[in-house]
């Protein structure tokens, strides 16, 4: 006579509870994806974006505090932003940007030059204005990749930005603490925005990334979304970079 086991589900308390995040470029992908995680956590969400439509889709579904329609490579426009936020914040998450793929015959100088300062100055203007609002223990996190670290043709700007972020984000942990610093570091994600760069050859990349990346599958803006939520959480982590590729960058390309 066997005796059957009966596993009951141990409920947890919600992580953020109580907590106020903010997303820069939360409307889609791996923004939109952790603010329905911080949502669910018991989170109060602010998002941010600059297509006034989609953001008001995303408010809707997440049920958001507030919303602002604005660019995030103006730095006038985030220090609007944050000055007008009401009380204390937690957490705030920058998403909001994409790379700049080119080889050298063929870059803009003009569009590389507002791209390159449009990702670090974003970053230093985010943590000169969100620190003023963000408790102590709360983190800034900003998105960057692993891709740009392997040198490839079309590939010269997106790698001097993925080299600079890391430094950049160290020392902001060390000039605006005791508020925290962190870097994603991320490969290759499933979103709206690597379908719109890949267009036709998206499945042939998801297929390619099944069948050589050690954990044999593609990595999507829930797995990018549950390491942020990390970050928010543990108070220890600061000034530093974490890599969410599935070891992309450890195969060939």
């Amino acid at each position: 006579m066997s005796t059957a086991t009966i596993v009951t589900p141990v409920a947890h308390e919600p992580e953020l509870l109580g907590q106020t995040v903010v997303f820069i470029g939360g409307t889609a992908g791996i923004g939109l994806e952790t603010a329905r995680r911080a949502h669910a956590e018991g989170a109060k969400v602010i998002l941010s974006g600059r297509d006034a439509e989609r953001l008001q889709r995303a408010a809707n579904e997440l049920d958001t505090q507030s919303t602002a329609a604005f660019d995030a490579t103006d730095p006038n426009a985030i220090e609007q932003f944050f000055a007008q936020l009401p009380g204390p914040i937690d957490h705030v998450m920058v998403t909001a940007g994409r790379p700049y793929y080119g080889r050298l015959a063929d870059i803009d100088f003009a569009n590389a030059r507002n791209l390159i300062g449009d990702h670090l100055l974003q970053a230093l203007s985010v943590a000169r204005y969100a620190s003023k609002k963000v408790r102590p223990g709360g983190t800034l996190i900003f998105m960057g990749g692993v891709g740009g670290r392997r040198p490839a043709l079309g590939m010269a700007i997106t790698s001097a930005v993925t080299a600079a972020l890391p430094a950049l984000i160290a020392n902001l942990a060390i000039e605006i603490a005791p508020v925290r610093v962190n870097l994603i570091a991320a490969g290759f994600v499933d979103t709206p925005l690597s379908a719109e760069l890949l267009g036709d050859d998206l499945e042939n990349r998801r297929h390619h990334l099944r069948t050589t990346i050690p954990i044999r599958r593609v990595v999507g803006p829930a797995d990018v979304a549950a390491l942020a939520i990390h970050l928010m959480r543990n108070t220890a982590l600061t000034g530093a970079t974490y890599d969410i590729d599935g070891g992309q960058q450890f195969v060939a390309a």
